[in-house]
């Protein structure tokens, strides 16, 4: 895989390390960046489970009163 140097306010780093519990600073952001990732793919997998049970439900036509 392909790496790539990224530059960073070193507060924020800390930040991230002192919330995630990693030493590392490359392994923190690494961790937080992967978090983000998978919860965008769980957000969009439930997201889609909700739309196409709602595309599957069958709507009776009303009937015409007159």
């Amino acid at each position: 895989m392909a790496k790539v140097n990224v530059s960073l306010d070193a507060d924020l780093v800390v930040e991230v390390m002192v919330l995630t519990g990693v030493g590392n600073p490359q392994d923190a952001v690494e961790l937080v960046v992967r978090d983000y990732i998978e919860r965008g793919h769980r957000t969009e997998a439930r997201t889609a489970t909700r739309d196409e049970a709602l595309r599957t439900v069958d709507i009776k036509p009303r009937d015409v009163e007159g």
